[in-house]
């Protein structure tokens, strides 16, 4: 009798017995982390696509690059692309057209235009590259203070009921206790598996930023060389 006892505590403190016995107000609070977390690993997945796949093609663009003989022979092939690197190509040769299209050529405003429609397309692209992350840090931030909600509220639902029912044994704790800290422990499942994705997709981004800028650069110093071949 005390082994089947036994078994049936055990079995009423499965996570899907716990989810069952918990107040409504902890079951909102359980869903609403089952449901971030899912949306987390959603984001993680695609984001770890999007991070690979968009280093694969700036490597190859930028081999391309490198080796063309002729840059707007590059650009009529490759300018148009959907990826950040040719876009701020595209942003650098556009405004060199703009600027050298007259008979004066302003070299000093020229370079200095160059700089900045570059550097503003390489912001641009960062922000687009970045979109949802906020997301992590917003799950990883605030998950474990909501699970942590969901605990308080299912703990003075414990002692509620232990005050009615006038007993403090453990057969009548555990359960509300258990079913309280189920809720903190979604809420660190959620949030864990978000703050460590931010970081490190946060890194993965710092570096195409910082190679977004390097090209701007070496493209920037190549159309100034040819700026001052011009007469």
């Amino acid at each position: 009798m005390n082994h089947l006892i036994l078994n049936t505590d055990a079995a009423s403190l499965s996570p899907v017995a716990l989810f069952l016995q918990a107040d409504w107000v902890v079951r909102i609070v359980m869903l609403g982390l089952l449901g971030a977390s899912l949306w987390t690993w959603a984001i993680i997945w695609s984001f770890w696509r999007r991070i690979g796949r968009a280093r694969r093609k700036i490597d190859r663009f930028e081999r391309e690059f490198w080796t063309a003989d002729d840059i707007d022979a590059f650009h009529k092939k490759e300018g148009d692309r959907d990826l950040p690197i040719a876009r701020v190509f595209a942003a650098g040769v556009k405004e060199w057209r703009r600027s050298t299209a007259g008979g004066q050529i302003d070299r000093a405003g020229t370079r200095e235009r160059l700089a900045t429609t570059m550097g503003a397309a390489s912001a641009e692209e960062i922000d687009r590259l970045s979109d949802r992350l906020n997301v992590l840090a917003t799950v990883g931030s605030v998950a474990p203070f909501v699970g942590l909600f969901g605990t308080v509220w299912g703990i003075m639902r414990a002692f509620t009921g232990i005050a009615s029912a006038q007993n403090s044994s453990l057969a009548v704790v555990a359960p509300g206790i258990a079913e309280a800290l189920f809720a903190t422990a979604i809420g660190l499942f959620a949030a864990i598996p978000a703050v460590i994705a931010y970081n490190r997709f946060g890194h993965g981004v710092n570096r195409i930023e910082a190679r977004l800028n390097r090209f701007a650069d070496a493209f920037h110093a190549t159309l100034s060389r040819q700026l001052d071949g011009e007469r």
